[in-house]
């Protein structure tokens, strides 16, 4: 797993091992980079269940102006800290502890782009929504990226009162869901 584009192009970042976490393809990752390139300058990015950090620490490798990545593990936020301090974007980074629905109510700023990479086998997506739109975090004009491996999920989103899906893009087993507040 490396940074792809950026001030921090070709790092490598460091995964947690095991099972804890399911970091992003590479492939994948560059691209969706592709997709929200003309999106990420300047943008405020929250990373909701950050893993390693990857999809924030590319987003601020291309010029994001901040970053909050939350993790509910410990492990996963010490993996977090050591690839914010290796990309040298740390000073641009906020990190979280907590669980999401807990940082979803804590929040308070308006976010350009929300990343959404819950465990596949939850209900976290349909949730982290829900509170994201009632608790007013996105931005006029600003995205939610959700990544799910379940086409009832995206099903569940189209659903949803408030938002729209206006892109899905499907990499192997894995959707990436592109999504903005109506």
């Amino acid at each position: 797993m490396r940074v792809i584009s950026g001030s921090a192009r070709g790092k490598k970042l460091v995964s947690l091992p095991g099972l804890e976490t399911r970091p992003t393809l590479d492939r994948v990752k560059e691209a969706l980079f592709n997709i929200i390139q003309f999106d990420i300058k300047e943008a405020k990015v929250l990373d909701l269940f950050s893993g390693s950090g990857a999809l924030a620490i590319e987003a601020l490798s291309r010029g994001a102006n901040s970053a909050v990545l939350c993790d509910n593990s410990r492990n996963a936020v010490k993996i977090i800290e050591k690839n914010l301090e290796l990309t040298r974007v740390k000073a641009k980074a906020k990190v979280i502890n907590k669980d999401y629905k807990e940082v979803l109510n804590i929040l308070k700023d308006k976010f350009d782009i929300i990343f959404l990479d819950p465990p596949y086998k939850s209900d976290y997506i349909i949730e982290a929504i829900n509170k994201i739109i009632e608790n007013n975090l996105i931005a006029k004009d600003g995205i939610i990226i959700a990544e799910t491996d379940n086409q009832n999920k995206i099903n569940e989103i189209k659903k949803m009162n408030n938002i729209e899906i206006y892109d899905v893009r499907k990499y192997g087993l894995v959707y990436i869901v592109f999504i903005r507040k109506e």
